[in-house]
């Protein structure tokens, strides 16, 4: 009798379902072990909870800061006085409860696409067992949800068990009024004054969102700038509206510590310095789900940080054992775990397989204005890693910018010298995670600023942009300069 595979992953994040998908679909026997329901964090507490927070804030955003220049009048009955008064509203706990919903809805989906695929899943906690076989399989010990607990055999394992929020030992969040970004979605109403700790991309996202929402926001950021890990230009416009916003933005400033006092929260800062509000988010980094599965007893190596080593197939260091996604720390971004998933099982299952390309990824930063990124960075370009002559066109002389009263952000294009081929791109626009995606398609097949450039685009769109940076860029190579 042919021999099935057997392929045991722990985890479902977008790691493990991407890839318990894929080996379905090649014919293996795949069970998924999962803890918390299908989606990971990425469903359940993070990405999707989030950019469903902040759908409703973008609405907000666009009605606060556009009605007037667009000539809309919100009937009521402020005193003339008053005639700038807040007119819209936000019912926080109606949010979250949409928010929660939606989660597990798309949970539920995820679940029976791969039960309809053919995969099994399995509720419960999976633990490497040291040790291969002879005939080179592998062990999962899985606890199940019952407290029983059941033995699986694998001709090949993926870990895809993610990574929780890092947290501060002075500053332990409590679920009310001192919250880590799993646990904002419990909240009914909206916090009055809230601190937001950690200046990376879930603390400008939440930053933004709340500020959208109503709440009065202070941003504490260790670092010179906003987003230090993003580009420079596009950080810097954030920061601009942000602060244009209200928002207190605080550079260089270190959280130390977060306590209750009364229903308020003193946030205290390396300097000595103290800050109050209602409520804290702290937004300070994730940490690797690695420990207690047995990885480093079966013969995965870890890095200093707990991160799985990986190589480009996302191979570990263990025969037949493979990882995706967050654990691996390569790029914390569900696109990248998915991705890291697929190959893994086209490598194992034999299937033509590319190594992961991550100069290929867009990502976007979900604040408003958004930013979204493809390729090679301004800080690749640099620190000479690459020659790149870059052309940079605010949408402020978008002719569709201009309709929508769109005044802040960019299109920047980078491409190689000699040859005018687009090896990287910024957007930072609203819905600038939909703009990215012709100039990925630029990088990924090596376009050339010319070939964009000749496409037909909309008159008027802000896409129109794209091509007229294209423009710059050819007729600069055309003269001869760079």
């Amino acid at each position: 009798m042919e021999h099935v595979t057997r392929i045991v992953i722990i985890g479902g994040g977008p790691g493990g379902y991407e890839a318990a998908l894929v080996a379905a679909q090649l014919g293996a026997e795949v069970t998924v072990v999962d803890r918390d329901g299908l989606g990971g964090a990425s469903v359940l507490t993070d990405c999707v909870p989030s950019k469903t927070l902040i759908a409703t804030a973008e609405v907000m955003t666009t009605f606060d800061s556009s009605y007037e220049e667009l000539g809309i009048i919100v009937a009521d009955d402020t005193p003339p006085l008053e005639q700038a008064a807040r007119v819209v509203g936000v019912d926080l706990g109606k949010v979250n409860r949409r928010v929660k919903r939606l989660a597990l809805a798309q949970s539920h989906d995820i679940t029976a696409s791969v039960t309809r695929a053919g995969g099994r899943v399995m509720r419960g906690h999976g633990r490497l067992a040291p040790g291969q076989a002879p005939d080179g399989s592998r062990q999962v010990v899985v606890r199940t949800a019952d407290g029983g607990e059941e033995t699986l055999t694998a001709d090949a394992v993926l870990i895809s068990t993610g990574a929780h929020p890092r947290e501060i030992p002075d500053a332990l969040p409590d679920g009310e009024r001192i919250l880590n970004w799993t646990q904002v979605y419990d909240l009914d109403e909206l916090p009055e004054e809230l601190i937001v700790v950690g200046s990376g991309v879930t603390g400008a996202e939440f930053a933004g969102a709340y500020q959208a929402l109503g709440s009065r926001v202070t941003l504490v950021s260790s670092r010179d700038r906003v987003l230090p890990g993003e580009d420079p230009d596009a950080a810097a416009v954030l920061e601009d509206v942000f602060r244009r916003r209200g928002m207190n933005v605080m550079a260089r400033s270190r959280a130390q510590a977060a306590k209750r006092v009364g229903d308020r929260v003193e946030v205290t800062l390396a300097d000595g310095r103290t800050i109050t509000g209602t409520h804290c988010l702290m937004a300070v980094g994730s940490i690797p789900n690695t420990a207690g599965i047995g990885l480093e007893e079966a013969g995965v190596r870890l890095k200093d940080s707990g991160h799985i080593w990986t190589d480009k197939v996302s191979r570990t260091s263990a025969p037949g054992v493979y990882a995706a996604g967050d654990c691996t720390g390569v790029l914390a971004l569900a696109s990248v775990a998915a991705m890291q998933g697929r190959i893994a099982m086209y490598h194992f299952l034999g299937d033509a397989v590319a190594p992961l390309n991550l100069k290929a990824v867009s990502a976007n930063v979900f604040t408003d204005p958004e930013i979204a990124t493809v390729g090679y960075s301004q800080a690749d370009v640099d620190a000479g890693k690459i020659d790149a002559r870059v052309v940079k066109l605010p949408l402020l002389r978008n002719p569709r910018a201009k309709m929508q009263g769109i005044r802040d952000g960019f299109v920047k294009i980078f491409c190689r010298p000699g040859t005018g081929i687009v090896v990287g791109g910024v957007v930072v626009a609203p819905r600038a995670s939909e703009l990215i995606h012709p100039i990925s398609i630029a990088v990924d097949n090596n376009l050339t600023v010319e070939q964009i450039a000749n496409a037909f685009t909309v008159y008027p769109s802000l896409s129109g942009s794209i091509a007229e940076v294209a423009r710059q860029l050819h007729n600069r190579k055309s003269q001869g300069e760079g």
